[in-house]
């Protein structure tokens, strides 16, 4: 070793294992992610998989120019493990929903060589599939087009060309939009039953460009009048255009330079469009001149610009849910601080069709109209149109957090002086579930780190426990909650033999109400359920006062459950078994009943049947073997061999 040499590092790390499948899968994984488009000769010298369509994405729209019709293509792949055994099922519903066709009529689901296909078959056939694709084809011209249908079949049996291999899908047409489109769902496996990988090129832009072409083919190139019409159409719209896009291009040293004589008529007819859009975003203050045809844009014009086309279609819709009529509009949204909003069901859909999110138009009892998303997980079925709605943009303070507080000594809470004290308290029926249902709230939060269990049945809390509380909701969460109070719209709840939202209101202080919109019907409502229950002889007048009978809510739920049982007894010649308070109720849940007073689980057994109030915790249960302990108005629940109760 010569002088120095200590000092001298020279890293000499071994070779990879270039033949390690993982290794090699990483590699490509992570290049495609960047843009790699020459892997191909990698990949054939290494044996991993690109995914089918690689080649086909290289030259698929070659005969395109600029004069080619557009179309959009969204797409999602689902991993159907993580998107929860439902998840086809939900979806399907959704896109064959009613009102979505040509003419109004309920969309219709096809395939390949059937009109009608039959979903359940589709669903069963895909249930073991690793994942699913879902796309949207929307053409710009479907109008023209016309037939969607045969238009989808050619597209997918091109598909089924540059990838080498039969499809299995289903698809739906949709009219109901300014923009009509498609919605395929094709199943993640190939004819061999292998899992169908496509390139992510074909995927990213290969698709679109078969799309595209055949929609040329079917119609011809745009015209120069077609073309600029449609860029006409632009220069106004207050939403990210095909001409924001071309001056985002253009920029240059962050400016723009219109200052340059054009070379050709085409080229005059697109500056103009193009100096004619920037003046109307300068209008909106995302672009300003700083010399003679020398401009700037803002550098959040993008982001600007959709916000404002997503504000333009919720406006619309609203508009469209209303029927003409007048409304103050507002967006309802989850971080817009600690409000709720109570309200009738006016419109309904989705506001993202491929990951199925949807949203609510409710006509509010405050004289406003308002727009809720809703979360994926949200079923609009739940939902009726004319249904009485309450949502909360932001988690309140829970109860139990208020409760755990208050009987905490010196910063411990102690379920020993919780349970002392819940026996005290009339109407308790069980005090050890109640200071049961405190702690598991306890662990939950010591999970996130806000309490400590010093001991057992000791709990160190911090002095703000239930505002931490309320931040640990706000931040498990990030769309609006929404609870359905009734199914049944006020008009039929004036005169109905249940425990109605009106009666509700009724037993409150009824605060909020507007004189005029949905608050005035309301207002009108509530009059006359109290001549109704006047003359049931739940009511009695005194003057100028209205004095309700006692256990007002129990009775009328009573009246209406027995009601029911006497009509389920009669159609299954089963006999009905009133649940006692705190007894349990051991059975198969055999279906829901919807009632004034809310939905109940029918759960049969040897003995007969019982009504129980249901709750979504046992919407998956349908047809298994349940054990429901009812105390009041509230209802525990026990899974099969599961120990413990599942309060929900």
């Amino acid at each position: 070793m010569s002088v120095g040499d200590e000092d001298r590092f020279r890293p000499r790390p071994g070779a990879p294992k270039a033949r390690h499948p993982r290794f090699i899968s990483r590699v490509l994984q992570e290049a495609s992610k960047a843009g790699g488009k020459t892997l191909k000769r990698t990949a054939a010298r290494t044996g991993a998989k690109l995914g089918r369509g690689q080649v086909a994405a290289r030259f698929a729209g070659k005969s395109l120019g600029a004069r080619s019709r557009r179309v959009v293509i969204k797409t999602r792949l689902v991993v159907l493990k993580h998107a929860g055994p439902r998840s086809t099922e939900t979806h399907l519903r959704y896109v064959e929903r009613d009102g979505v066709g040509r003419s109004g009529e309920d969309g219709r689901a096809y395939g390949p060589t059937t009109d009608q296909t039959d979903l359940a078959a589709f669903e069963a056939r895909g249930h073991e599939d690793r994942h699913q694709f879902r796309f949207i084809v929307a053409p710009e011209d479907a109008a023209p087009l016309a037939d969607l249908r045969s238009y989808t079949r050619h597209l997918m049996t091109r598909m089924e060309a540059d990838l080498g291999t039969r499809l299995d899908w289903v698809a739906v047409d949709h009219w109901d939009t300014d923009n009509p489109h498609t919605h395929i769902v094709l199943r993640g496996k190939s004819d061999n039953g292998r899992d169908l990988v496509i390139a992510r090129d074909y995927i990213g832009h290969g698709m679109r460009q078969r799309a595209s072409e055949l929609a040329t083919e079917w119609l011809g190139p745009r015209t120069e009048l077609e073309i600029r019409e449609s860029l006409s159409r632009e220069v106004g719209q207050q939403r990210w255009t095909g001409l924001d896009r071309a001056l985002q291009l253009a920029v240059q040293d962050g400016l723009i330079r219109m200052d340059r004589p054009p070379a050709d008529a085409q080229s005059v007819q697109r500056r103009t469009l193009l100096m004619e859009r920037l003046r109307r975003l300068a209008r909106m203050g995302l672009a300003s001149e700083r010399a003679a045809g020398v401009w700037t844009l803002r550098a959040d014009t993008e982001p600007v610009l959709r916000a404002m086309g997503e504000r333009g279609d919720i406006v619309r819709t609203m508009q469209r849910a209303l029927g003409g009529v007048q409304r103050e509009l507002t967006v309802f949204s989850p971080v817009s601080g600690s409000r709720t909003m109570v309200g009738r069901v006016v419109g309904k859909g989705l506001a993202d069709e491929l990951r199925d999110r949807g949203y609510l138009v409710v006509d509010g009892i405050d004289g406003r109209a308002h727009y809720l998303s809703l979360s994926a997980s949200a079923d609009l079925n739940q939902f009726p149109v004319g249904a009485i709605v309450e949502a909360h943009a932001a988690p309140q303070i829970r109860v139990a957090d208020k409760a755990i507080a208050a009987l905490a000594s010196g910063g411990l809470y102690r379920t020993d002086h919780h349970l002392a004290a819940a026996r005290t308290l009339t109407g308790n029926s069980d005090p050890q579930a109640l200071v049961d249902a405190h702690v598991r709230r306890l662990e939950a939060m010591r999970r996130a780190g806000i309490v400590e269990r010093v001991s057992e049945g000791v709990w160190r809390i911090p002095a703000d426990l239930p505002e931490r509380g309320r931040q640990y909701d706000a931040g498990r969460r990030r769309d609006n909650t929404v609870q359905l109070h009734s199914h049944l719209p006020i008009e039929r709840q004036t005169r109905a033999i249940g425990a109605t939202w009106l009666d509700r209101q009724l037993l409150g202080s009824a605060d909020g109400l507007s004189n005029n919109g949905f608050g005035g019907e309301v207002q009108t409502a509530l009059r006359q359920r109290t001549e109704f229950l006047v003359g049931e002889g739940l009511a009695e007048r005194r003057g100028q006062r209205i004095v309700l009978a006692r256990n007002l809510l129990a009775t009328l739920r009573n009246r209406e459950i027995a009601s029911a049982a006497k009509s389920i007894a009669a159609e299954t010649r089963l006999s009905y078994q009133a649940p006692s308070d705190g007894a349990h109720v051991t059975g198969i849940y055999r279906r829901t009943v919807l009632l004034a007073s809310g939905r109940f689980a029918m759960i049969e057994n040897s003995m007969g049947f019982s009504l129980v109030p249901w709750r979504p915790v046992i919407e998956r249960k349908l047809g298994q073997t349940l054990t429901a302990v009812v105390r009041g108005g509230s209802v525990s629940w026990e899974f099969g061999l599961q120990r413990g109760l599942t309060r929900d």
